[in-house]
């Protein structure tokens, strides 16, 4: 339920101003994809980058906003549509403030990435596929997850007993069985300098 009797307060400081004194254009990179895809991993090499090239960014992951901000929340799929829901909104703050925002969340279904994207600005959102082939997350399994749910410990397990909705048409497609770290994190900032998301003048 929202709350009643309360309008949005307009700051004397916009988006654009923000986002001019960092030199860059505020975008959300949506990491998405199965559990022990490679998510996290290529997201943090991502942030690193963008670290190493004076960019203002910031890394919401999976499980850190699990410890906190959605720490009430379980696995079902109505759970799992109210934590894509608030990360949403928090992405969406990070970006008023200018920053270039990774979120790295198996976000399994199709209409719950529209909902984020439909929150932004137009070209803001970036899909990013990290298209990883399911045997390959289960041999790496770096939580035993995949374990668990196939002798069912675990319920609701994305790509086992819970659908995962494939990408339509992402602005990024990564496959991490294919390319090193290194290769897909790069892939991924060569489309930032591309779209004019940063600036060739931060990497020098």
């Amino acid at each position: 339920m929202k709350t009643e009797n309360t309008v949005w307060h307009n700051q004397h400081i916009s988006k654009g101003q923000r986002a001019a004194l960092k030199k860059q254009k505020p975008a959300l990179l949506w990491y998405t994809g199965l559990s022990g895809s490679g998510k996290s991993t290529v997201a943090n090499a991502v942030d690193a980058l963008l670290y190493k090239y004076s960019c203002h960014s910031y890394l919401l992951d999976g499980d850190n906003v699990r410890h906190g901000l959605n720490g009430d929340l379980g696995f079902s799929d109505e759970a799992r549509i109210e934590n894509i829901r608030r990360i949403s909104e928090v992405a969406k703050l990070f970006l008023d403030a200018g920053l270039i925002v990774s979120t790295a969340f198996i976000s399994p279904f199709a209409s719950d990435r529209a909902l984020a994207k439909a929150k932004l600005a137009a070209g803001e959102f970036i899909e990013i596929y990290i298209d990883t082939p399911i045997s390959v997350c289960e041999q790496r399994d770096p939580k035993g997850l995949y374990k668990k749910a196939r002798a069912g410990e675990i319920k609701d397990f994305t790509g086992i007993d819970s659908n995962y909705d494939v990408p339509a048409a992402p602005q990024i497609h990564i496959k991490t069985a294919e390319n090193s770290i290194e290769q897909c994190a790069e892939q991924i900032v060569a489309y930032l300098i591309e779209h004019n998301f940063i600036s060739v003048d931060n990497l020098n």
